[in-house]
């Protein structure tokens, strides 16, 4: 369970910096971008979190999907508010978003536990 999580961040991490250092100006900005509209603004980054969880389950994107249940566990997401935020992208997606959803639920589980293992171990 830490091993997915912690081999889909190793992976996203090392291909993101070989993509940022090919020096390609446009993939640099784009990628600049992507990062500056998750930071603290007018809504906070706990909810824009859940709504590029919402985008990525409706545009059914596993790694978006990984990506953003895990910085919504590191934002502080509780189970209620996961809950509500995937039933909003299966109204907006539609049935084709349920394989997404069954992958969702199932790495929130393993978040969740991760959070509880570490917590129990004294780290954040």
């Amino acid at each position: 369970m830490k091993q997915d999580l912690d081999a889909f961040a190793g992976y996203r991490e090392r291909m993101n910096a070989e993509i940022l250092n090919s020096g390609n100006l446009d993939l640099k900005r784009f990628f600049s971008l992507d990062s500056a509209v998750y930071r603290e603004g007018a809504l906070p980054p706990k909810t824009k979190e859940l709504l590029g969880l919402v985008a990525s389950l409706v545009l059914r994107c596993d790694d978006c999907v990984l990506y953003h249940l895990i910085r919504c566990g590191e934002e502080g997401v509780s189970d209620a508010e996961f809950q509500e935020t995937v039933s909003i992208a299966l109204v907006v997606g539609g049935s084709i978003t349920i394989p997404h959803l069954r992958r969702a639920f199932e790495m929130w589980a393993k978040i969740q536990d991760r959070k509880k293992t570490d917590g129990a171990q004294g780290k954040t």
